[in-house]
């Protein structure tokens, strides 16, 4: 039987991104997302949930999400939903959903997210060398 599992998910970071190191030197980031959903009741009303999610990444996408990344900033990922399940040392049996980031985009401008204003010049556009059909 064949499957698929991939997640689509825009929001905002609940938390600062932190980095670890798996035993490989691999690195490791998890953070928080949370998407806001909007909507009106059948008797009019304005109504909002959130959904809030567990992300990790690995590699060099770890490297990059933790360096340009700050609790509140928004962004796209896509990536594949993985179960969690545990024991507390209680005996207490726990499990989530956790999102394995796969790639990601940046949704603000540099402007946004408090760095450098962008420049005020514009470049000149590069010339036109397609082929009229």
């Amino acid at each position: 039987m064949a499957s698929f599992n991939q997640i689509i998910m825009m929001g905002h970071l609940t938390r600062d991104p932190q980095i670890s190191y798996l035993p490989s030197q691999t690195s490791v980031v998890e953070f928080g997302l949370a998407n806001n959903r909007r909507f009106t009741t059948k008797d009019g009303q304005q109504n909002e949930e959130v959904c809030f999610v567990d992300c990790a990444a690995f590699g060099t996408i770890a490297d990059n999400i933790s360096k340009y990344f700050t609790k509140g900033r928004p962004i796209l990922i896509t990536g594949r939903l993985k179960f969690d399940q545990w024991t507390t040392p209680e005996g207490a049996k726990r499990s989530k959903h956790k999102i394995i980031v796969e790639s990601f985009t940046f949704v603000d401008s540099k402007q946004d997210a408090g760095s450098a204003p962008e420049p005020t010049e514009q470049p000149e556009p590069a010339p036109d060398n397609s082929i009229p059909f």
